[in-house]
């Protein structure tokens, strides 16, 4: 899996966690609805800036989306 896969993967997971839609967490983060899809969907390549304000948006360390999982 590329760190692309995984960043989405770990997107996907903790805003599921929360209970939250795309839309939702999209809107609260100022991130595009279709740019969280693509995003967890592994199509699309975050910047950094980006990275941080999904990491932000979730309540976690960037650190945290960039981490595979042990499975």
């Amino acid at each position: 899996m590329d760190v692309r896969q995984v960043f989405g993967t770990n997107v996907r997971r903790l805003r599921l966690e929360k209970g939250l839609s795309q839309e939702e967490f999209g809107f609260a983060a100022g991130i595009d609805r279709t740019y969280v899809s693509g995003v967890e969907r592994g199509l699309r390549n975050p910047t950094l800036l980006l990275a941080e304000k999904f990491a932000r948006g979730l309540d976690v360390e960037l650190s945290e989306l960039l981490r595979r999982s042990e499975c």
